[in-house]
């Protein structure tokens, strides 16, 4: 019998409400939304990061960034890592070859392996062909299209010299040579790692379909509201850095023409499957790496009724859209409300492959098929986060740790603990640390725990009495 092809869409800083089946009431998404209702969906689906670089590469692993060691996103640039009260820890700077990816262990049992989009996980040798990927369009150390832009010419390394003419949307090139992999397969079953760089900024889009978008704001009454809050960027005990315009309401006409840019896209790779004659055979999955840009950069989105956004602990920072379809495997309109994460999918994928699974390599994954064909539960105490950073949205560094329907956060700075009840309190607006005190403590210890056991760094008081807050240096 014929192995399932996988299809995994990871769209970039896309917020868990930025499609309209999972509540944006500004945002048109049609093609995702017919997705939505062919498969399952997560309400409580995470980003492994709240930043994208080490969520990648959770996916690729099965591992959990702090067990990899890539914690935050990767700057090629390279900076002072004094950035507060705190000193940022080191980090990898590429995805090691050591690793044996997902798409290592597909190749390695016969699958056509091709990666297309953003890659973020290192240069020249660590690029996806070092890492199981037998073609790769567009993957290089780029974190986002940069100066040059969505519309070509583009600035990105990987694609400066895409024989492409002038002006092309670089999500629409990257679905047609997608498109073109599956239209020119050969026998085998394929895994098509799917990374668009959209949406992340810069913040660009047809203006016809943006002007769509700014009359429909004026028509909801979206431009005559208050569409912004200031508050402060971070503080320390002594000094306060920039302040943030969080965003409270979505209503950038831009973003809601560039989300419409890539549902249209994913639509035509659909059309695409099924004009293959593979749709049966195909399972796809759509996420997004960290949440939507809320708090910095024009904060083009609003993850409302979430707190906060990419940069942060708080759950705007890690929530996820995530759908999943699989015809003839996953009943149709069905949801799930159990907590997943990115370290997920190298399991499950294994499984749904018919491969043997390597503990050894997806060590903090667990497979989630029980949720996805209803039968069973998955084993699985908690879930864990370590961002040890100051993110450049406004968030400080921190751990967290999600049980059941608690979610414990710890912010290093100041030592505070945050207790949250996710099921009661999704914005996370009451801390319940006081009241619930032995909860809090429980969840602490296994926390400490956690990063004991993976060797996670955690950053050390900055020795400069005379420090500056990093976004003011």
């Amino acid at each position: 019998m014929k192995r399932p092809n996988i299809i995994f869409i990871l769209i970039d800083d896309m917020g868990w409400k930025d499609l309209s089946c999972y509540g944006s009431t500004f945002y048109e998404t049609p093609n995702l939304d017919r997705l939505f209702k062919s498969g399952i969906h997560f309400t409580d689906a995470y980003a492994s990061c709240p930043v994208c670089s080490p969520t990648r590469a959770s996916i690729l692993t099965g591992k959990y960034p702090a067990t990899v060691g890539i914690t935050d996103w990767i700057d090629t640039t390279g900076y002072h890592p004094l950035r507060g009260k705190l000193v940022d820890v080191p980090y990898l700077k590429q995805l090691p070859l050591s690793e044996y990816s997902i798409a290592n262990a597909l190749r390695d049992n016969g699958y056509a392996t091709w990666h297309v989009g953003k890659w973020h996980l290192g240069g020249e040798n660590f690029c996806p062909e070092k890492h199981g990927f037998e073609i790769n369009v567009g993957g290089c150390e780029a974190s986002s299209p940069g100066k040059g832009g969505y519309f070509s010419p583009w600035s990105i390394p990987a694609l400066k010299n895409a024989d492409v003419p002038a002006g092309t949307c670089l999500t629409g090139y990257l679905t047609d040579k997608a498109i073109e992999l599956i239209r020119n397969r050969d026998g085998r079953s394929f895994f098509l790692n799917l990374w668009h760089y959209a949406v992340h900024t810069p913040i660009q889009a047809e203006e016809e379909c943006a002007n769509k978008y700014l009359l429909k704001a004026e028509k909801m009454g979206l431009t005559k509201i208050k569409i912004f809050e200031e508050g402060e960027y971070f503080h320390t005990e002594d000094k306060k850095g920039k302040r943030i315009m969080r965003r409270l309401v979505q209503s950038n006409h831009t973003y809601a023409a560039m989300i419409e840019n890539l549902d249209e896209n994913i639509g035509r790779l659909l059309r695409a499957v099924d004009e293959a004659g593979e749709t049966d055979n195909t399972v796809i999955f759509f996420t997004s790496d960290n949440g939507g840009l809320a708090t910095a950069e024009t904060s083009p989105t609003c993850n409302s009724p979430l707190a906060e956004g990419k940069g942060w602990m708080y759950e705007g920072g890690t929530r996820e859209p995530l759908i999943i379809s699989w015809p003839g495997k996953i009943k149709a309109g069905s949801k799930c409300t159990e907590p997943v994460t990115s370290t997920d999918f190298y399991p499950t994928i294994l499984e749904m492959a018919g491969i043997k699974l390597i503990p050894e390599q997806h060590s903090d994954g667990v497979s989630i098929m029980p949720y996805l064909t209803g039968e069973g539960e998955v084993e699985r105490e908690a879930i864990y986060w370590h961002y040890p950073h100051y993110g450049n949205q406004g968030g400080t560094p921190g751990s967290s740790i999600r049980m059941g329907d608690y979610k414990l956060i710890e912010f290093f700075e100041a030592g505070r603990l945050e207790l949250y009840n996710l099921r009661d309190d999704i914005g996370e607006e009451r801390n319940l640390a006081g009241e619930k005190p032995e909860l809090a403590r429980i969840l602490h210890d296994k926390l400490e725990c956690w990063r004991k056991k993976v060797e996670a760094k955690t950053p050390m008081p900055n020795p400069d009495p005379n420090f500056k807050p990093w976004c003011c240096q």
